[in-house]
């Protein structure tokens, strides 16, 4: 598999057997929203959750696919069309880690949100105790700003997340250090 074999598709129940494997995994639990312990009946209200949002265009959800297999899941958990942002993430099942999977799916969920929402400026929110996520924002061409002290609170504990950003008029990533991504997209001219 290659990074060209990857592709995000809308998100469908017919995925959500293999998400919910997610689910079982320590790192997903320890470094996305996931609620400790899973609730029963999760998937589903999630899922819920996202078709709603796709329907009034303030989420989307995606299966990280290749061939008929589900890698892992990308999202668009905001989207701000009066502001133009959008907050993205990715997760990929344990045994599509190391592979350029969660890359190849950043730049695809990437050029989706400059193309199909209008947003000028991407975020990702990241653990400071994530090295992995961070070096795929980096590849991607997505920038640390900084640390938003003690912004994540789960299971009763504070943790520092830190912000990640690229603007529709950043340049590409360099392809010959390692990163990969889509095309800058041209920012519209003020009229």
């Amino acid at each position: 598999m290659t990074a060209s074999d990857i592709r995000i598709d809308p998100l469908e129940r017919r995925h959500l057997p293999a998400l919910a494997a997610l689910l079982e995994d320590p790192a997903v639990l320890r470094f996305t929203r996931v609620p400790v312990p899973v609730p029963e009946g999760f998937i589903d209200s999630w899922f819920d959750l996202y078709q709603r949002g796709r329907q009034d265009g303030t989420m989307e959800a995606f299966a990280i696919c290749s061939a008929d297999e589900v890698l892992g899941i990308a999202v668009a958990p905001r989207i701000d069309r009066e502001t133009r942002t959008a907050e993205l993430g990715y997760v990929t099942s344990p045994a599509a880690r190391g592979r350029g999977v969660a890359r190849a799916a950043l730049a695809l969920l990437t050029e989706w949100a400059f193309r199909e929402t209008g947003a000028v400026r991407l975020e990702l929110m990241i653990s400071p105790e994530n090295p992995a996520s961070q070096r795929v924002a980096e590849r991607c061409g997505y920038v640390l700003e900084g640390t938003l002290r003690s912004l994540h609170f789960k299971q009763g504990l504070r943790e520092d997340t830190q912000i990640w950003s690229r603007l529709a008029g950043d340049p590409a990533p360099v392809e010959g250090a390692g990163r990969a991504g889509p095309p800058p997209i041209p920012q519209p001219t003020p009229e």
